[in-house]
Order: C-alpha cells, then structure tokens, then sequence
C-alpha cells in the first residue's frame, strides 16, 4: 500500500480510541459544562499589545444578515476577545462591509487586522483606504501583505522597488496603520520576509497535522521567534483536504475549503496543540460554529497533558496535512 493510500484508509482512526475510554469522557465532559469564561490575552511579540489567544475571523460574518454579525462580534467582544482580522477579498468586501457597522462604537475595543494581496505600492494604498472606509475606522493596528506564496512573484515585488511595502511604511508615518505584518501559506515565502527585517507579526498555518506530516511550521516559527515577531495562527482546526469528488454545497462547512475539525472534543486537542507552539493567538475557521468551539477551548488555556500529546500524534500521523513543504 502506497503512503497517501495508507493515510487515507488509517482517517477511521480517532481520538477517542487512542486516548482511551476515561480520558476521552473527561475531554467530553470538560467540553460540555461549566460557565463560560473570558479569553485570556498574550503578548503580541514585540509590540506591547496583548491579543485574545483567539481572533475573530471577517469570514465568520459572511453569509448571514448584519443582524447575525452584530450578535456575533457583540458575543466575542463580552468573551474578552480583542483581535479581529479581515480582508477585502472575504466575500468581495463582504465581511469588511459586515463588520464595520458590528464594529461601530466599539473600535477601540479590538485590535483591528486588515490585509491586502495588491503587491504594489499603489494598489496596496488603494486597497488601504478603500478598506479603511468600508470598516469606517481610521486607521489599523495591523495591516498585513495577504497569501505570500512565491519567493520571486510575492516576496521580492513586494518588497523591491515600488512594492507594497513602500505603502505600507508610508501608512505607518501618516497614522493609518501601527504595525506591518504579513501571512503566507508557503514556508520559503514566509522565512525570505521573516529575514527582512520589515514585519512585525506572522500569520501563518500551524497545525498539529501539518508539524507532524513534514514539520512546516518549525522552520518559520523559530526565525520568527528569533526576530521577536507576533505570531498568529491559522488553520489550527483543519483535519484534512476534502475527498477530491464532493461538491462545495454539499459540504457541511461550505466556506471552509478543508475540512475542518467539528467536535469539540477533537477540536479542544488541536488548538490547544496549537497555543502551545508560541503564539499569541488562533484564528479558527470561517465559520460561527467553530467559532464558538473555539472561543470555549481558548478560554481554559491550558497545555496539554502527556497522554493527550502522545494520542495526537498518533492520530495526526494517520491524515493527510493540508500544506506540505517541498520535498
């Protein structure tokens, strides 16, 4: 049997068996019960910030009515949640068009990301302002370079001549953004812009399936800890790609393109993993219910026990990581 077919057929394997009947029940149940409880903050590297240890992520808005938004960031604001992150590309301005009205006399309440994919410097300050309106802010904490993938056609553009970061320096120096960030679904991408010296903060995969199936975090998370960046994470509730023959509508988390991990016994071992590599905080999946999932794991902040550890990897070593580093 060839390695992806043995990943594929071993997916039946679940936690439940591997931790055991008694720490499984207590997962559960430690899930189920109890108040819920506000986030706790960390520091965001070396800024002076402290964040939630999870965001609320534009996508979570989209799809629904502004009633439906407001609720949802007025929720995560009472949970003690800080961090918000959005993008014009959500939904073509969708989630910035939601989450401006949900946001309104409550700004100073959250530490406001926005991103950008414009590689030059005055798509990137066009896009700035045009999102700057939309979300009806003045100015955000955190303006970040969107999907870094290639080396040459990402990194280099950006950051060479007339690139993005022109704009956004210039931001920084009239008022418009604090701090510049970038994410990247691509290892190289993500340690040519670590080593610029340029950003104060990643936003980056770190999953406990993707460290395990070829270690695509370790790399990047060191020399980002090395420079004193911000860490944010993202995909810490991703289980695996989906089956290549469904279909997007018959998915049940249609806005999120793997699939992600939905039981929240599951969930609360995976992103616990993941607030355990050194990040300030996770964004979850695009979606409410995950979301809330989510915002019920954070709030208990603790790390894992050696037995759950040990049961994680075994049950990470049987799935197939939604990014690999190039052999």
């Amino acid at each position: 049997m060839k390695r992806r077919e043995f990943l594929t057929a071993g997916t039946g394997a679940g936690l439940a068996g591997l931790l055991g009947p008694r720490l499984w029940a207590q997962l559960q149940a430690d899930m189920a019960g109890g108040p819920l409880e506000p986030l706790p903050r960390r520091p965001l590297g070396r800024t002076g910030e402290l964040l939630s240890v999870v965001g609320l992520g534009g996508i979570a808005v989209m799809g629904g009515s502004q009633e439906e938004a407001d609720r949802t960031v007025a929720e995560a604001l009472d949970r003690g949640l800080n961090y918000v992150d959005v993008a014009p590309s959500y939904g073509d301005g969708e989630a910035e068009q939601k989450l401006g009205p949900a946001l309104k006399g409550r700004r100073d309440r959250v530490f406001l990301a926005c991103k950008t994919t414009a590689r030059d410097r005055e798509g990137a300050a066009r896009e700035l302002r045009t999102s700057l309106a939309r979300l009806g802010t003045d100015h955000f904490d955190l303006y970040q370079m969107h999907a870094l993938q290639d080396v040459q056609r990402d990194v280099a553009v950006a950051l060479g001549p007339g690139g993005a970061l022109e704009a956004f320096q210039e931001a920084r120096t009239q008022g418009l953004v604090r701090f510049l960030g970038f994410s990247a679904h691509s290892a190289e991408a993500a340690l040519k812009a670590i080593g610029s010296g340029a950003f104060d903060t990643l936003l980056y995969p770190v999953n406990v399936v993707c460290h395990h199936q070829g270690q695509f975090d370790q790399e990047v998370l060191t020399q980002a800890r090395a420079k004193g960046m911000g860490i944010l994470a993202l995909k810490a509730m991703a289980r695996t790609p989906w089956p290549a023959d469904g279909k997007p509508g018959e998915r049940a988390y249609p806005k999120c393109w793997y699939e992600p991990i939905s039981d929240p016994a599951e969930a609360a071992l995976a992103l616990r993993w993941t607030l355990g590599q050194g990040v300030t905080a996770a964004v979850p999946p695009g979606d409410v219910r995950l979301f809330r999932i989510a915002m019920n794991v954070a709030a208990k902040d603790r790390p894992l026990a050696p037995e759950e550890e040990q049961a994680l990897a075994q049950w990470a070593a049987q799935r197939l990581p939604i990014f690999r580093r190039p052999q």
